[in-house]
């Protein structure tokens, strides 16, 4: 699980729709939906709030992405 499946991953394992993890996590269901799907980046309060949310930390949610050359 990496970067945005691991959001959809943990959102699903949790048996929770986007509505229901985004009120979780403070943010629009939109927003969330764009994350997991990949083609929106969040800034780090975002990430936070996520991790948060979905009662898991930053770093299990970002383990295995590629670093920024």
């Amino acid at each position: 699980m990496r970067g945005p499946r691991s959001v959809r991953a943990r959102r699903n394992d949790l048996g929770w729709s986007q509505e229901k993890a985004a009120a979780e996590c403070g943010i629009h269901w939109t927003h969330l939906g764009q994350v997991e799907r990949g083609p929106r980046s969040s800034r780090i309060e975002n990430i936070l709030k996520i991790a948060r949310g979905l009662r898991t930390t930053p770093g299990a949610l970002m383990d295995g992405l590629p670093l920024p050359e």
